[in-house]
Parts: C-alpha cells; structure tokens; sequence
C-alpha cells in the first residue's frame, strides 16, 4: 500500500479552489452516511441540505471533480465516494505521529475515525521519559529523541502537534527538518513554517469563546426585545382645549370615537 511519501493531492494542480477542497471533506462525511444506509443516489438538493451547504454551491464545488450527475436521477453515491476520497487522497495509506500524549493527545490516539478515512496512527511521541513504552489505544508512547528516526522509518508526512503552546514551534521546527510537510496543530500558539508546509489550526477555546459571542449577543437581543416593544410606539398626546367659549372651542364634544377631537378650523 502506497504512503503519504510517494503520492500527493491532485487538487491544486487540478486548480481546484481551497474553498471548495474545505467543503469537500463535509460532502463526503454526508455520503458515507447515505452508503452505510444503501442509498443509491441523492439529489444536489438533498446532499447540499445533508452537508450545510446551498445546492447551487454544491453542483460548482462538483463541476472541478468533473462531475455533473444526471437530470431527474441525481448523483451515484458511491461513485461519489470514490470520487471525492480519490481527490482527498484518502484511498490510500497515510501514516500520522501524534506528538504530545496528554489528555488531548490520547484522545485523538484514541478516535477511532482515523483508520476509516484512510489515517494510520505510526508513533505516539511525548518529552516526559516517564511516557516512553506505555501504551496509548494500543500503541507504545516513544520518547521525543526518536522523533526524526520515527518519521523516516514510517515515511510519514503529517504530524499531529498536541503539545502546550510554549513547546509548539520547537515540536514544529524539528518535525519540518525531518521531513513533515503538513501539520494538524491543537496547540493554542500560532506556527511559523517555511514555504511548501501546509498548517491546519484546531483551536477549540477560540471556537468557544465565538460560541460565546454569538450566545451573549442573543440574550441582549431578548433582553432588548420586550423593552423596545414597551417603549417603540409612545401613545400620541391628546390635544389641548381651546378656552371655553372662545375661537374654534369644542365645547367638550366628542368625535364619533370617542376621543377628543382635535381643534377645527373657523
């Protein structure tokens, strides 16, 4: 089986645009569930609802694949997964280290989506010497002075940084002079790499705290909303009475409402 060392992603010699290669992972995730069911085809419509995408956007995001679907019948599904895992270059083997094996760490050595979609955890790579040889899903922890050895032994390409922010850059440093060309960082620290390496952020506290905003927004919406309703029409002043007797005086009548008549001319 092929590794990540002799085989890249077509897509930007395809010149497929780095929006749509974000979406297509979402596209395919959706599929699959309809492949596990044995649906066999879907309709743009269906699959854009299914992915969070509009269907125009979807038909576009499929025309750089070359695919189109037919009229009144829709898209194959799993020629579709084929296509797009293909385009991934998930139909074959990409060996991954996971450097730093905390909480986090062993987490992600633990999820189970990785191998499915074409991922092999090779190493598991921690600092702390008292780490090395415990085994994390399955998998001996390897001391961080085997780092270089462990990915020219498994011809690996994409590392995993799930380190503390102050080890990030070093972590990173050393995994591009051994050869990683694509890096998946959870560490909280923005990466400097050099040209022709691609860095993927997951930061789930600044995703939470965005969540947070739109939260607070929300409640000062709700807040807002019943002492706008409250106050948004203020009831029209009643008009005031000429002296009685006097020029133009309404003499205390009433229009046929009920309400005060406003004054008339002479």
């Amino acid at each position: 089986m092929a590794t990540g060392r002799t085989h890249r992603p077509a897509t930007r010699s395809r010149g497929i645009p780095e929006a749509t290669v974000a979406r297509l992972p979402l596209y395919l995730r959706a599929l699959t569930a309809l492949s596990e069911r044995s649906v066999p085809t879907v309709s743009s419509e269906e699959l854009a609802t299914a992915a969070g995408v509009n269907s125009a956007k979807l038909r576009k995001d499929f025309s750089y694949l070359g695919s189109y679907g037919t009229r009144g019948v829709g898209y194959d599904v799993e020629y579709l997964v084929y296509q797009i895992s293909r385009e991934l270059g998930l139909t074959q083997d990409w060996p991954v280290v996971i450097v730093g094996i905390g909480n986090l760490g062993a987490a992600l050595a633990n999820y189970g989506g990785f191998a499915s979609r074409g991922f092999r955890v090779a190493a598991l790579i921690d600092a702390d010497p008292t780490m090395a040889g415990k085994p994390v899903a399955g998998i001996p922890v390897q001391h961080t002075d085997e780092l270089e050895k462990i990915i020219t032994d498994n011809g690996v390409s994409i590392g995993v940084i799930a380190t503390p922010a102050g080890a990030a850059q070093q972590v990173c440093d050393r995994l591009v002079a051994a050869g990683i060309t694509s890096i998946l960082n959870f560490a909280p620290t923005v990466l400097t790499v050099p040209d022709g390496v691609d860095v993927r952020k997951v930061d789930l506290s600044i995703e939470l705290q965005i969540l947070a905003f739109h939260e607070q927004r929300k409640a000062g919406e709700e807040v807002a909303a019943p002492e706008e309703a409250a106050g948004a029409v203020p009831p029209p002043p009643v008009p005031h009475r000429a002296p009685s007797g006097g020029p133009g005086a309404d003499s205390g009548r009433q229009g046929p409402d009920g309400d005060v008549p406003a004054v008339m001319p002479a």
